[in-house]
């Protein structure tokens, strides 16, 4: 009877740990952490490149509303990142419509006629004023044009601090990785730039501007995972697709 409840009790064990017949894992293998989802060209969370906005939000993995919607691309953050803004957002909007207004009316403005041989003191007067003027509102328009690039600035640095998806006219148009995300190569933000440059120099990585490094994205056409770089180390990373419009 000891050795028969022994080899009940071995037996039991054995298949405990051993796989099911389904090919799931026993229940030593339950315990163990899932592995953490690669960032890369299959997406991530669910969205893909490419994809809908609407079949995107679907997914319930993007938070409802959107954080920017400047230059008519929409961001949103993924669940549970950061909230809208509201102050910020109306900020982009009232930079980007005073600059639209003002280049506008530059882009309307008649070419000044050269003053005509014989003309008037008044007619000269008028001319000038007309100039000053003109130059003015061009002074004003070029302004406000830096203004809406100090914006997009903000917007992108915060976009891909936090992670999340940006869609253009055409879908899907960036991902960004939250900062616990890694590529199939192990880069992720805090990587320094020599892993960086390990990874992917041989893939044909290429600098860019603002401290940005780009790769294309293997069997992607067009898209590209872009890294920025802040002193020595990975700031962020997402894969982009630079032909894709906003609107």
């Amino acid at each position: 009877m000891v050795l028969t409840a022994a080899a009940v009790l071995i037996g039991g064990v054995a298949c405990s740990s051993s796989p099911g017949s389904d090919g799931s894992p026993g229940a030593s293998d339950a315990g163990k952490p899932a592995a953490p989802e690669t960032f890369g060209p299959a997406g991530y969370r669910g969205l893909t490149l490419g994809m809908a906005k609407d079949a995107a939000l679907s997914g319930g993995k993007l938070a409802s509303a959107p954080t920017s919607t400047l230059d008519g691309c929409t961001d949103f953050s993924y669940t549970g990142g950061p909230a809208p803004d509201p102050a910020r957002m109306k900020a982009e909007a009232d930079v980007e419509a005073k600059a639209k207004d003002l280049n506008k009316k530059a882009d309307e403005l008649e070419a000044d006629p050269e003053p005509k041989p014989g003309a008037s003191a008044e007619e000269s007067a008028k001319s000038a004023e007309k100039s000053a003027k003109d130059a003015q509102l061009f002074a004003d328009a070029a302004l406000a044009s830096a203004d809406l690039a100090g914006k997009r600035e903000e917007r992108d640095k915060a976009f891909v601090a936090a992670g999340g998806a940006s869609f253009g006219k055409d879908g899907l148009r960036e991902l960004a990785a939250p900062a616990e995300a890694k590529t199939a190569e192990g880069i992720g933000a805090g990587s320094s730039l020599a892993e960086l440059k390990t990874a992917y120099d041989a893939k044909g990585m290429k600098a860019g501007g603002n401290g940005r490094f780009q790769v294309p994205l293997d069997g992607k056409p067009d898209w590209v995972f872009e890294f920025t770089v802040n002193g020595d180390k990975v700031g962020s990373v997402s894969m982009i697709n630079p032909k894709s419009k906003c609107a």
